[in-house]
């Protein structure tokens, strides 16, 4: 009994092994090449079950998804002869398993040679743009250019390269503090230039806005002096015409404003009461013919 059981076990796991040695599995996130004795055979993409031939065949599997390397900071030197600290980082995929196998054989190998390429375009393209360009103006259109380059370069290797893009992009540390000294007398002289220009705008403004302010101090004490020549012809003529009218109570009227405005309270005067000033005060002389 134990014999037959010891047979049992062995025949299921033989058949298990000869399952596992002929069948293969292929995710679908996978694809894979059949290899024997070294040379590749058969490219399987589909995902499933399939047979290779047992002990002469193995398979190398491939990732078909979207895959990411980062490489380690290198140092650029730009246009301008500023050093960059540059990280970077790829995405991409693996377009011809057949192709890429033959070519760099895995992923170790493959990594290897984006780091070379891409570094190389990253050093070409930034060597021919300013340091300003780099971190603000240019860097998308940089980027692009880089990605394009990058992936003529690699399609010999069965790969795609999807995207390319920095990390970061700093200044050494040992020429961090010079840059900045650049920056701030730069800014500075901006500033100086700004403000001198402002300032010339406002004497400017302000020359203008006297000037105008002369003009129409000077127009309305033009207009203020005909409008009062005006008004005293008007009233010489008002008083004329009233003299006009009625001479002797006119006469009155303005000896009497005389009295209020010359013998207020308190104020004494010695005149003569036969002048002319006090004619109305005197009593009216008698008529001729009466005693």
């Amino acid at each position: 009994m134990n014999r037959a059981w010891v047979a049992l076990l062995g025949l299921v796991g033989g058949l298990v092994l000869l399952w596992n040695l002929v069948f293969f599995t292929v995710p679908q996130w996978k694809q894979a090449i059949v290899v024997q004795l070294g040379d590749p055979v058969r490219i399987v993409q589909e995902p499933g079950l399939h047979a290779r031939i047992p002990f002469l065949q193995n398979v190398v599997y491939f990732d078909r998804r979207l895959l990411d390397y980062e490489a380690s900071s290198k140092e650029l030197l730009t246009k301008d002869k500023q050093q960059l600290l540059v990280d970077n980082y790829t995405r991409w995929r693996i377009t011809d398993p057949l192709q890429f196998f033959r070519a760099v054989r895995d992923e170790a190998g493959a990594q290897s040679r984006l780091d070379d390429i891409i570094y190389s375009n990253l050093r070409e393209n930034f060597g021919r743009q300013t340091l300003l360009e780099i971190v603000s103006t240019k860097r998308a259109q940089l980027m692009e250019e880089i990605t394009r380059k990058s992936n003529e370069q690699v399609k010999p290797y069965g790969i795609e390269i999807v995207d390319v893009r920095t990390k970061r992009a700093d200044l050494p540390a040992k020429n961090e503090q010079n840059v900045f000294s650049r920056m701030r007398t730069e800014r500075e002289r901006q500033a100086k230039k700004f403000r001198a220009e402002g300032e010339e705008e406002a004497r400017r403004i302000r020359s203008g806005a006297d000037k105008d302010a002369t003009v129409l101090l000077a127009e309305s004490g033009k207009q203020a002096q005909i409008q009062r020549g005006e008004g005293d012809a008007e009233a010489v003529r008002i008083y004329a015409e009233a003299y006009g009218r009625d001479p002797e109570l006119f006469d009155l009227t303005r000896t009497l404003e005389a009295y209020r405005k010359s013998l207020p309270d308190g104020t004494t005067m010695v005149l003569s009461p036969e002048g002319d000033f006090f004619r109305f005060l005197n009593p009216p002389a008698a008529p001729r013919g009466r005693p």
